[in-house]
């Protein structure tokens, strides 16, 4: 998988005011069974985009034209429930390049971490003035300024930073995995390791 540089990132939203969503909800058991991460997208939130016939529920965020963006928004305490990568992988495919939450599961933070997904948790206040602005004017812009580790409403200025592990910075502002950010340091590995043969 190849994850992309991550810097700042200017985007409408797509609001998801519902609390505790689990990983469930974000991508049904029965859509599992698959081990590449593509493909998921089409199946993120299925049983609330569709109904039983599989025609899309008019009143459901994801099928209101109103709303897009490669941020999605959501009510705290965001991902818990099972450790499924998948549910990472499915926001992902869809195209959300950011989550924002009050409260994030640790295990999905850290999976959507592993995946390119930036988790941007912010305080419950600043995350009811991102809903409000958003219900106010759909083209509402958010601003992830990661460098800064500083989410901003771009139509008030309101702004609030956000922590995040500095090895994930590190990784998300080169565009590494795990594995790109070993070779990264293979020059410096190999010399320890003759230095310590030596």
């Amino acid at each position: 998988m190849t994850i992309d540089k991550f810097d700042i990132l200017t985007s409408t939203c797509v609001p998801l005011p519902a609390e505790n969503v689990d990983t469930d909800q974000i991508i049904p058991a029965r859509f599992l069974k698959a081990t590449s991460r593509e493909g998921f997208g089409e199946n993120l939130f299925r049983d609330w985009r569709y109904d039983k016939e599989g025609n899309p529920k008019k009143d459901f965020v994801l099928n209101n034209p109103k709303y897009s963006g490669k941020i999605l928004v959501a009510g705290k305490n965001f991902g818990s429930g099972s450790s499924r990568e998948h549910a990472a992988w499915a926001i992902f495919d869809y195209g959300f390049r950011v989550v924002v939450s009050s409260f994030f599961a640790d295990i999905f933070k850290n999976n959507a971490m592993n995946n390119g997904l930036l988790p941007v948790q912010v305080s419950d206040t600043f995350l009811k003035t991102i809903f409000s602005e958003i219900e106010k004017d759909p083209a509402a812009q958010l601003e992830v300024d990661l460098e800064k580790q500083e989410i901003k409403i771009l139509s008030t200025g309101e702004a609030e930073t956000f922590a995040i592990n500095p090895y994930k910075k590190l990784c998300f502002l080169n565009g590494y995995d795990d594995i790109d950010f070993l070779l990264s340091k293979k020059e410096k590995i190999q010399a320890f390791e003759q230095n310590r043969d030596s």
